[in-house]
């Protein structure tokens, strides 16, 4: 019985632990559109250019966002179906947590009140696919997740590679159902 609870808190803390570093993703498409069409792809730069991070996180973005789409059978191309686009969203989340000390032991000094705040940084990514020929937004995928501004440059990539995967994999609608 004393195992099974040991086993329950680690099982908990894990859960806890890995939800806080995950992934929210969240997709729209034109439910219209026929996404078997699209064999191509090409980056728009305009798009690209507009997006508010370094060029390093930039490259890091293209770079997966084309392994991804490759991965899928879609080829690069200067005449695409698809023009790939992206944009980037940060907001600070603060965090109060309250704290009360005193009680009756303390009736002369009265209660003690303390907070401790603390904050975190969330970015998202917008990958936008637009149709070529129409220059329609046919499908849009956002990833949301815990940023590390100060983190090394293989945790920054691995953080990237990893929310464009868990966006992409909702490409083309209905690909995530088909896993």
């Amino acid at each position: 019985m004393k195992r099974l609870k040991y086993l329950l808190i680690v099982l908990v803390i894990a859960v806890g632990f890995t939800s806080c570093q995950s992934v929210r993703v969240s997709t729209d498409y034109d439910d219209e559109v026929d996404f078997n069409q699209y064999q191509t792809f090409a980056f728009y730069k305009p798009g690209i250019d507009e997006a508010e991070i370094s060029d390093l996180d930039k490259r890091r973005i293209l770079k997966a966002i084309d392994y991804s789409l490759t991965e899928k059978g879609m080829t690069k191309d200067k005449n695409p179906d698809l023009l790939v686009s992206i944009f980037t969203d940060a907001t600070e989340e603060l965090s109060v947590y309250p704290r009360y000390y005193g009680g009756w032991y303390s009736p002369w000094y009265g209660p003690y009140n303390n907070a401790s705040v603390q904050s975190r940084t969330e970015g998202t990514l917008y990958i936008d696919l637009i149709d070529a020929k129409t220059k329609n937004l046919v499908w849009q995928g956002v990833g949301t997740g815990a940023l590390e501004p100060h983190a090394e440059v293989n945790k920054k990539t691995e953080k990237i590679n990893k929310i464009v995967q868990e966006i992409l994999n909702r490409f083309p609608p209905g690909a995530e159902n088909k896993k």
